[in-house]
């Protein structure tokens, strides 16, 4: 769609998965043996024939950036629009680092203001889901709506506290809206994605600036629902939400039920778009053992491996076992180790005869570059 971009805030959640994003943004957590996080969110806009793309980077962004490049891709590179990455620091004081959605979206000010757009979409990058914004700038359209806010009905765990709860009557028009999803209970949650015009985004940002405003979602959204129409969609398909290493850990697994994976990964109308690499095939050895896994190409295979996300050039030695594992790129396991439930991360190195182990609400997690 010509006359709507898109803001991706890749960052916002970096405190929430600490072991993941020492080195990288959110948005460029590794996902399902190839893929990263924002490599769902700019599918669905190029699905949605979204091209008009900015993503707003705070710290550790090299990983991001060595990712997404250009955004070719995603058919992003583009003489017009396309995909741009902006530096963490406002327009306004090269010195100062954002902290919020609302700081974020005033050091870009002048990039809203002068888009030549009707629409934006404002969303976060750290969850995996196939949201279809065709349909969503729709029902925004037809609602007449001034703000869309999609929502998700869930059964509110203590991560979901601070997202917005949203009571949303039978037109789809919001009611109320509450500050926080109470844990325990089950509410229509905010995922964090908005749809609003251009021309009330800017007038909104100039209005809480004057006013003293601190947070986008408390003083913008929350704070003006009950002058504005805030339509509520209802988004009903997959939603792996990753805000800590256990449900990171659970989320990779869920890919090893068939459902999981046809939903996500199924249409071939819908593919999931990432950065392309050319790898030879997986290469498994005489006594190599596979049960149940998720492997990506470019991978030695030579021992047993049982219910695991495999990623890109790891490689197992024969005598070793790996379980119920998350093992990402580069990863080396040597002879006779056994490992179960352990999540590792790029270019690690497990020596012969170590025998490491997890559990699924807290797996066994091995940095960047480590050598055991």
């Amino acid at each position: 769609m010509s006359n709507v971009a898109a803001i991706i805030f890749s960052s916002i959640h970096n405190e929430t998965i600490d072991e993941l994003t020492r080195k990288r943004t959110s948005a460029s957590i590794p996902f399902g043996a190839r893929y990263r996080l924002i490599d769902f969110t700019l599918s669905n806009f190029l699905y949605a024939d979204i091209t008009d793309i900015g993503i707003l980077t705070q710290k550790n962004y090299q990983s991001l950036m060595d990712h997404v490049g250009s955004g070719k891709d995603w058919d992003l590179s583009r003489k017009n629009g396309g995909l741009i990455i902006f530096p963490p620091f406002s327009s306004h004081r090269s010195d100062f680092l954002y902290e919020n959605r609302f700081e974020a979206l005033q050091s870009v000010s002048g990039y809203i203001t002068k888009a030549k757009v009707d629409y934006f979409v404002l969303t976060d990058s750290d969850s995996v889901n196939i949201v279809d914004y065709n349909d969503v700038l729709k029902k925004h359209k037809e609602s007449g709506a001034d703000i869309t806010l999609v929502y998700k009905t869930l059964n509110v765990t203590s991560d979901l506290y601070h997202n917005l709860s949203l009571n949303v009557n039978s037109e789809g028009i919001v009611e109320k809206i509450n500050l926080h999803s109470k844990p325990g209970s089950k509410a229509n949650v905010h995922l964090n994605i908005t749809v609003i015009s251009k021309s009330l985004l800017v007038s909104l940002l100039s209005d809480a600036l004057v006013t003293g405003a601190k947070s986008f979602t408390q003083d913008v959204i929350y704070g003006n629902y009950k002058s504005l129409k805030m339509y509520g969609y209802n988004y009903d398909k997959i939603y792996l939400k990753m805000s800590s290493m256990a449900n990171y850990f659970k989320a990779n697994m869920l890919l090893l039920d068939e459902k999981v994976r046809n939903e996500l990964f199924g249409d071939e109308e819908r593919k999931i778009y990432t950065k392309v690499r050319d790898s030879a095939p997986t290469r498994y050895g005489d006594n190599a053992k596979v049960e149940n896994c998720f492997i990506a190409d470019g991978c030695i295979i030579e021992g047993q491996v049982i219910n695991s996300i495999i990623f890109r050039g790891v490689k197992i030695a024969k005598g070793a076992v790996v379980k119920n594992s998350i093992l990402m790129q580069d990863t080396i396991v040597e002879n006779k180790v056994t490992l179960d439930h352990v999540v590792t991360d790029k270019n690690v190195t497990i020596r012969e005869n170590n025998n490491l182990s997890g559990c699924e609400e807290v797996p066994y997690y091995l940095g960047k570059y480590q050598t055991v």
